[in-house]
């Protein structure tokens, strides 16, 4: 009983003290929802036009990539194709960031490896148009340097994941599975 009348009493007081009309039902309406829920659909929300986003993105880089086979009849093959490599490494890149944004809209956490494969991804890409660029021998130590601890780490997280796995998908997340 004695709850029970605490409650009426702080509703009561808290109608009284707020205006009538529109204010005091959104407050009402703010205040009985779960603020963890609130967060939850705010991230999900957001979410949705970050991968909204990464898709348009990939679209048009699938557009530029198309257009930019009008350089092998115009420009130099081998500059064509480089330029054609380099935007294609740069879409798997974008496809590895939105596989991550939607592990994490379907888990609700993104997990080590998928971030260290995306990571290395754009790493990889970064080497690649370095090297038909002729980069600078400090600058291919330098990324050389970043990929190995990329790739221990990697070996690292499969290795000690804290979630247990069976034989099957470690081999598949070491990349040794074949169909």
């Amino acid at each position: 009983m004695f709850p029970a009348m605490i409650s009426t009493m702080t509703h009561t007081t808290m109608e009284s003290t707020l205006p009538s009309g529109w204010l005091k039902r959104s407050f009402i309406a703010l205040t009985a929802y779960d603020m963890t829920r609130v967060w939850e659909v705010g991230t999900r929300c957001i979410l949705s036009l970050l991968t909204l986003t990464i898709l348009i993105g990939l679209a048009g880089g699938v557009i530029k990539t198309f257009i930019d086979l009008r350089l092998l009849l115009s420009a130099d093959v081998e500059v064509a194709l480089r330029q054609i490599l380099v935007d294609t490494l740069t879409l798997l890149a974008v496809v590895e960031v939105l596989k991550t944004t939607l592990a994490y809209c379907s888990d609700g956490r993104v997990r080590v490896t998928f971030i260290i494969d995306t990571v290395l991804v754009v790493m990889l890409t970064e080497v690649i148009s370095r090297w038909f660029t002729s980069g600078d021998w400090q600058q291919f130590t330098i990324l050389g340097g970043i990929l190995l601890t990329l790739g221990v780490m990697r070996i690292v997280a499969v290795r000690y994941s804290p979630a247990p796995t069976t034989v099957k998908q470690q081999a598949h997340q070491l990349g040794l599975s074949f169909p």
